[in-house]
């Protein structure tokens, strides 16, 4: 599985970190920037990873920002997207196995690093349940 991932300037050092933790546990990833802690505007790094995850290029996607909202606006604009906004573990097992979320979105703000790989790590290793979900996966696709 590849991973994209990207973040704006407020999520620059969550990202590295992340991209640490899946480094060493050989989780295959793709960064779409931001590169540093300057100033960017985040719905643009939002579009390139939910392209990647449109396009097959990347099975799902990691967001970041100072909040997670904004990013998880942003995506959720992308037809195919469900991106989940995620504090804690048990929200990102849900997203995966109830909502089919191919995207996750964190806050550096308001989420510690240790926290935030292992809501990571939740969400990776979770599968979309399907049965009764399906249909309403399938209501909201639509929308």
């Amino acid at each position: 599985m590849t991973v994209s991932i990207a973040s704006d300037h407020a999520g620059y050092e969550l990202k590295e970190a992340i991209k640490n933790y899946l480094d060493i546990n050989g989780v295959m990833f793709a960064d779409f920037g931001t590169n540093s802690a300057e100033s960017v505007d985040y719905p643009v790094f939002a579009k390139k990873v939910c392209v990647s995850v449109q396009t097959g290029e990347s099975a799902a996607g990691i967001l970041i920002c100072g909040t997670g909202i904004g990013m998880s606006i942003a995506a959720n604009k992308h037809r195919g997207i469900r991106a989940a906004c995620c504090a804690d573990t048990y929200s990102a097992k849900m997203a995966r196995l109830h909502n089919d979320a191919n995207v996750i979105t964190l806050g550096s703000r308001v989420t510690g690093t240790g926290l935030a790989i292992e809501i990571v790590k939740k969400f990776l290793s979770v599968d979309f349940e399907g049965g009764r979900h399906s249909e309403r996966v399938g209501m909201y696709d639509s929308l």
